[in-house]
Parts: C-alpha cells; structure tokens; sequence
C-alpha cells in the first residue's frame, strides 16, 4: 500500500493486517520501545536492538506514510537526576511507557544504564521539543521496566514490572497528574503474581484488567481484575476460544474491547491477533499470521489512530528472531453495540431483576421469603398489571425450591472438584519430593563428574609430558654408554699399566 495514496486507510479489509508501504528511510529496527499516537503522527522512543538500548524519538506520519526524527532540546532541570547534564538528552531505554497528557509526551519507567533508585518520569513537549525530568513527589516507586500503566481520568494507574536486581513485582501504584504525586494503592483478595511484560486496560472508567506477562520461569495466560472502587481483585474465567501464554505482547482498547497482538513465550511467537470483550469477558481469536511474521513478536506496540471518523489500528517493531521496523495496520470492524436496546426494555429490567435474585441466591444459600415477595409485587407494580398475589406466591416457592436443588447440585459439584484438587495436591508433594531426591542424585553426579573430570585433566598433563620423558630416558642412555665406554678405557689403562710394572720388577 503506496504513500502516494492518503487516504489508503478506505482500502483496507476488515480484519486483516496489512504492511504499509513507507516513504524515505526507517528507523533502526527494535523492541521492547514505547508508542503513543498524536493526532495522525505515531511516536516510537527508545527500545532495544542487541543488547543496546537506544535514546532515539522518531515519528511516523499516517497521512504522508514518512518517517521522520524528531531533534529534541534539553531544559535545565534535566541535570536533577544526577547533578550533571547527560551526554544523551533521554537517556536511552528499553521497556518503558509513553502516554499522551496535555501538550507532552510523558514517558516512565524503563530499563537504562543511568542508575536510578525510585522511578523516573520524563517529557516531550510537542510544541516546543524541550525535554525534561517531571519532578514528582510522594510514595515514588522503585525504578523498574516491563510495567503496565494505564490512564483513568487524572490516575496513572501503574502495576508490576521488574527492577533492576530483577526483582518482579506485583504491586500498584497510582500518580495523580494534577499533583504529580504517587500513592500506594492497597487491595485485597488475591492479586495477579508478580510480573513483567503483561498488557493492562480499564474497562468503565472502574476495573482494571491485566492479561499475561511472565515471571522469570513462568509465562502467563490469566486475566485478573481490580475494582477501583471496591479495591479488590479478582480472577474472572475468560470465556470463547483458547489462547497460549504470552507475554511482550500489546493492546489497545477501542470502546468495549481489547485488541491483543504479538507475544511469545521465549520459544514461538504468539501468531493470534485477539480482542476481548470487556463486558461479557469472550476472547475471540480475530486473525493470525505465521510464527516468523513480524506481528507475531515480542516487544511489539500497539496503537490507534483516527482517520477519517474511523479507528485504524498500528502495529510496530518487536523481536522473533529477528529484529522489526515494519509497520502494520488494521480496519477492525465495527462490533456489537456496548449497550444494546434490549437491556432498555422493561421486560428486560424485569429478567435482569430475576437473576439478580438468582445470583444472591448462589451466593448466600438462601433469600429470604418476604425479600423475593416484595421484589414480585414491585415488578408488577413496574408495569402496571394487577397479580393474585397468592398464585404467585405459590410460582416463587417452586422456584425457589429449584433455585436450592440447582445450588446442591453445584455444592456437591464443588466438593468433587475439592477431592480433586486435594488429590491433584498430594500428587504434586509426591511429585516435588521425586524431584527433590532426583536433584539428590544429579548433584551426586555432578559431583562425581567433576572429580572424573579433574582426573582426566591429571593424565591430560601426564600424557602431554611424555615426550619430555622419553628425551631424559635417551639422555640416560647415552650417559650410561658413555660411562660403559669409559669404564672400558680406564680397565684397558689399568691392565697396561699392571704389566708395566711386573715388567719392571722382573729386571
């Protein structure tokens, strides 16, 4: 898809990813960097490429299709890091996140070479370029990289990552960025284990959805959520088609759902192109592409930009194998509408009222005879019809009679999944104590192994010493003829000289 056309965005199918094809010349290909879109322009700063962080900021155009760099200034409060103005003016990084507020770019945390004990945020200003340190005060967090962040209103919304003694971290904090202080958000129930390199969302300005990521033996599939106005966590079953665990994969929200692309698990990128109904939690698998596709990669961003009234998803960069610096796009299609006309209608209240009643039901094991009678005579009240109050008194014990049997059915079920899991639980102790005394004998071998090891490297020398060997036996040998030889002269001297001196006694 050629630059010449601006409004190449009409062309595309629903659905399907498609390599834009870019005016002039790309940036250096990467992962592991931060994406935000400004009106038509996506920004991509920083990243990783061979080990090397990059410091780099460089601007795409969805209209132009042409890349360019953007050449940024330095303010004086720069220098409030480490007393000293740096030789790069953003320090290069890799595994940070960069949002849009007001007229800047506001970019936090990351993995960097600048050595930093709380968490640093910088800005872009869009107008001006200068460049900068936010001064921000309050319960600052630990530096640390692979973190989510996620706008609610004036919240910054931060949860896990990793620090830089690769310490994984499961907690949450919040930055107000009307006082651009931090704050430690305490939740209860169980949160998501620690983790880095996950995706979050917030769905209805109220919960806060974190799929995937990795420890640093373990990769992730679960969804967790926090209740920002109860404060408690979750984790809800996510309903519709399987998907593998992952983690460096990307997303963005669009109305009710989360789009998902790219991720691995260190051995196969994950090739599926998901979204995530946020009201009824159904992943659907919208599209997938090879293994060794650039969109099936670690380290991969996501964006949206609107053109023309319309969403068109962005995706660029990531690492499967190889480093990327494609861009992609995609028309998602419109979907359900988030609020649809039947919950509108009474007789819809009606039903929703009677599950209500139902789920109460599930979850105290009783309700109470005169609550449900009040919630029947109200309802026929709602719409304005004269009942026989004892008729339907008799409809709602029989119901309720089902409702309990249904609610034993699913007691007893529970206890069959509990003797299975204690059962699951004392397979997996004998598992771990097998395992334990296999560690026993591998640690006895390895140790056997070294010792073999440390012999053959004796005989190693031995052996290299013999050529020295066999010069000295030579030696010897020759010294010894030369001794025998020697021994014979001196005898032949000695008998000479014996019988000269016989002869002469003999005169």
């Amino acid at each position: 898809m050629g630059a010449e056309n601006s409004h190449w965005h009409l062309e595309l199918n629903y659905d399907q990813w498609v390599a834009l094809s870019v005016s002039g010349s790309r940036p250096s290909a990467r992962y592991k960097h931060a994406a935000a879109v400004v009106d038509t322009k996506l920004y991509i700063s920083g990243g990783s490429r061979n080990g090397r962080y990059l410091s780099d900021v460089q601007v795409f155009d969805l209209e132009t299709l042409a890349w360019s760099s953007l050449k940024l200034s330095t303010e004086s409060n720069v220098d409030k890091i480490n007393g000293s103005l740096p030789r790069e003016i953003l320090p290069a990084t890799s595994g940070h996140s960069m949002f849009k507020w007001g007229n800047k770019l506001l970019l936090v945390g990351g993995h960097s070479k600048n050595i930093s004990a709380n968490l640093s945020v910088w800005f872009i200003d869009l107008e001006s370029h200068h460049c900068g340190v936010v001064e921000t005060t309050g319960k600052v967090p630990v530096a640390r990289g692979g973190q989510s962040l996620t706008l609610v209103g004036s919240k910054l919304i931060m949860f896990g990552g990793e620090d830089r003694h690769r310490q994984l971290m499961n907690d949450v904090h919040i930055l107000d960025m009307e006082t651009m202080t931090w704050d430690v958000l305490a939740a209860t129930q169980t949160p998501p284990a620690p983790r880095f390199d996950h995706t979050a969302a917030v769905h209805a300005e109220r919960y806060l959805l974190i799929f995937g990521g990795c420890s640093h033996s373990i990769f992730f599939n679960d969804l967790h959520v926090l209740d920002l106005e109860t404060m408690e966590w979750s984790q809800p079953q996510i309903q519709g088609d399987l998907v593998t665990p992952r983690a460096g994969h990307a997303g963005i929200t669009i109305d009710e759902n989360w789009y998902i692309v790219g991720g691995g698990d260190n051995r196969s990128g994950a090739p599926e192109t998901l979204v995530l109904n946020m009201s009824k939690l159904v992943m659907t698998v919208l599209t997938s592409v090879g293994g060794r596709d650039p969109l099936a990669s670690e380290g991969v961003s996501l964006s949206s930009v609107l053109l023309d009234g319309e969403e068109i998803l962005v995706a660029f960069g990531g690492y499967n194998g190889k480093y990327n610096n494609e861009v992609y796009v995609m028309r998602p299609k419109p979907r359900d509408s988030p609020h649809p006309k039947i919950f509108q209608s009474p007789a819809a209240a009606a039903a929703a009222a009677s599950v209500t009643a139902a789920y109460a039901l599930s979850k105290s094991g009783k309700l109470e005879f005169s609550e449900m009678e009040d919630l029947n005579i109200k309802l026929a009240r709602g719409n304005g019809s004269q009942w026989d109050l004892a008729s339907d008194i008799t409809a709602i014990r029989e119901e309720k009679k089902v409702l309990e049997s249904a609610l034993a059915n699913v007691r007893a079920d529970n206890s069959t999944f509990k003797g299975k899991i204690d059962e699951t639980t004392g397979t997996h102790a004998d598992l771990s104590k097998e395992l334990h005394s296999v560690q026993g004998q591998l640690n006895a071998e390895r140790s056997r192994c070294a010792k073999l090891e440390a012999q053959i490297s004796e005989l190693q020398k031995m052996l290299e010493s013999s050529p020295s060997i066999e010069e000295e036996v030579q030696l010897l040998r020759k010294q010894k003829s030369a001794w025998e030889h020697d021994m014979e002269l001196a005898s032949a001297v000695q008998r000479q000289s014996s019988g000269g001196v016989w002869k002469w006694m003999s005169r």
